[in-house]
């Protein structure tokens, strides 16, 4: 038998062990005997560990989480959750596709107001990095706008959104944010902040799309350039400023803008960033961001160095529009 043959033939009799393990603690699951279950499950997976089959660890942990969050047994499905991620950790696991949807699935089931979730999802960010930062994969953060924006939770579908790239789902979900629970002289304004940390996160891209498709879409916006909204046509020349790069343009747009401006005072700290981005404007004086501003701004970028908890409760929090 060849190496390859022998590797096969391995591998299809450690797939038939974990079925016929899967089959024993289901039925075990079945009978209602939920925490033998669950210690069994736990027992294997650091068995499996031990042994270095990642792959069958991290599918046995998948499968019974699901199996429990199936009987409502949130504590048991969370645990299991989270050693599924254990298993990507310690395995130096690729990030892929497949494996960000699992753990998108394994947080849609949990409960929105668990703090498992919340460890959950940190922990999740944390990994998909892959060590470059703490800001996470986009496509993480796009599935898990995408389930948040299901849910109607709105403001952290918007924080995910931020950082996925995807300018035309912030929009379209920004669409039905601003109708279902915003009044209706807000309509520019829950476009303009998206737009504005956008560019913060020098994603020019993004804040196009998001400009874009958010005035072609919204029911209340009549259709422009120019816009009856002047924040709206601030937006707009803004962008085209941003690709020009002229700071006597920027500086004249933002004087001119400035009662529309007014009416949410981060915008000014925002551009003030901008400026600094694009147009070559030196940062202040005391511009190590503090207090409110910094806060939001540290959220939002992922700058700053905090304690690991306290970056699991910053890489899930959203930047509220208040």
């Amino acid at each position: 038998m060849s190496e390859q043959e022998s590797l096969k033939s391995s591998s299809a009799r450690n797939r038939g062990g974990v079925q016929r393990v899967e089959g024993k603690l289901r039925a075990s699951v079945e009978r209602g005997d939920y925490y033998e279950a669950h210690q069994m499950y736990r027992t294997l997976f650091f068995r499996y560990m031990s042994q270095a089959k990642y792959a069958e660890a991290r599918e046995l942990m998948y499968n019974g989480a699901l199996l429990f969050f199936s009987y409502n047994q949130q504590n048991s499905a969370a645990d299991l959750s989270m050693l599924v991620l254990e298993s990507l950790e310690k395995s130096g696991a690729k990030v892929d596709d497949e494996t960000l949807e699992h753990l998108t699935k394994l947080f849609s089931l949990m409960d929105p107001n668990s703090p498992e979730r919340v460890a959950f999802v940190s922990r999740a960010i944390k990994w998909s990095s892959g060590g470059s930062g703490k800001l996470g994969h986009p496509k993480l953060h796009q599935l898990l706008a995408l389930t948040l924006w299901k849910e109607q939770n709105y403001s952290e579908s918007r924080y995910h959104f931020l950082h996925s790239s995807d300018g035309e789902g912030c929009a379209q979900m920004l669409v039905e944010y601003s109708s279902a629970r915003g009044f209706h002289g807000e309509v520019d304004m829950f476009v303009a902040q998206a737009v504005l940390q956008f560019l913060c996160l020098k994603n020019k891209t993004s804040a196009l799309v998001v400009f874009t498709t958010y005035t072609q879409k919204h029911p209340s916006i009549e259709k422009g350039p120019p816009f009856v909204q002047p924040l709206l046509n601030f937006l707009w020349f803004l962008l085209l400023a941003v690709d020009g790069g002229k700071l006597t343009v920027f500086t004249v747009l933002c004087e001119q803008y400035q009662p529309s401006l007014k009416r949410d005072p981060m915008y000014n700290e925002y551009l003030d960033r901008i400026g600094q981005l694009f147009f070559g404007v030196p940062p202040k004086q005391s511009s190590s961001y503090g207090g409110l501003l910094g806060n939001l701004l540290n959220s939002l970028m992922g700058s700053g160095e905090e304690e690991e908890g306290e970056e699991a409760q910053e890489d899930s929090s959203p930047i509220e529009l208040d």
